[in-house]
């Protein structure tokens, strides 16, 4: 089985310092880049976050303070990385939620423009869930047959979530094979921003999915409350969230005049 590809796609993983999207920092990142022709390209980064790695996700992923100290740092890697997957369409095991919202934190902060106008993204832990409910090692043996050696290395991880989706699309006959089909299948809510913060209504209009405004029109609120604007532009909230709260208010702007 191989994917039905109209352009590349790049499957990744991070390993991070944490799990708070507008927080932590990247210490590792690896990139499984698929062509349509089915030639394939994996890079694999270590990455010095700048700050202090806790004990507790050492423990977890292996990557210690003095194994990142002299490797470059994200804003180093970023031109990298970015050239790598500006003209491809993303996948990863639970990315929707975490990867990618954190990956644009990162390019974000090295003041590269990254956004997801052009591209779809399929989260293969999202597929799994909604057909069998388990973990990225038991889906690996469930769906290869084999067990995750060596399991949150970020190379490690990303290739096996190759495989799983590869996998998926040989069991799951209804699965249509088009990364479009697939990216709407795996995705749970539709979102403008990557966190979730603001979603789109069911007539595909943002709306705040949080607070005091959860499920009010986000133009409608910033007619209301232009105070609100600044409030979350000072809050901590993802650069992303920002950005997505930035242009709808350029937007309704321009549609004065």
């Amino acid at each position: 089985m191989e994917l039905k590809l109209h352009k590349p796609i790049c499957f990744f993983d991070l390993e991070t310092t944490g799990i708070q999207v507008s927080k932590d920092r990247i210490v590792e990142i690896s990139i499984l880049k698929i062509y349509p022709n089915g030639n394939k390209e994996s890079k694999t980064w270590l990455v010095n976050p700048e700050m202090k790695i806790p004990a507790e996700t050492t423990a977890i992923h292996g990557i210690s303070d003095e194994k990142v100290a002299n490797e470059p740092t994200f804003k180093e890697l970023a031109p990298i990385v970015y050239q790598m997957i500006k003209d491809s369409d993303l996948a990863g095991f639970n990315s929707d939620r975490f990867d990618i919202p954190l990956l644009a934190e990162e390019m974000l902060r090295a003041e590269v423009d990254f956004d997801m106008k052009n591209t779809v993204s399929v989260d293969v832990q999202t597929i799994f869930h909604k057909k069998e409910q388990r973990t990225l090692s038991a889906g690996y043996k469930f769906y290869c047959g084999k067990e995750l050696d060596g399991a949150h290395s970020a190379a490690v991880d990303t290739n096996a979530t190759y495989e799983i989706l590869l996998a998926q699309l040989e069991r799951y006959p209804d699965l249509d094979n088009t990364i479009k089909e697939l990216s709407e299948f795996s995705t749970r809510k539709k979102s403008a921003d990557f966190a979730g913060f603001i979603v789109f209504n069911k007539e595909d209009k943002e709306a705040f999915s949080f607070g005091k405004h959860k499920g009010r029109l986000v133009e409608d609120v910033l007619q209301s409350e232009p105070g609100y604007y600044n409030w979350i532009q000072n809050a901590d909230f993802p650069l992303y969230t920002k950005k997505v709260l930035t242009a709808i208010k350029l937007r309704q702007l321009t549609n004065k005049f």
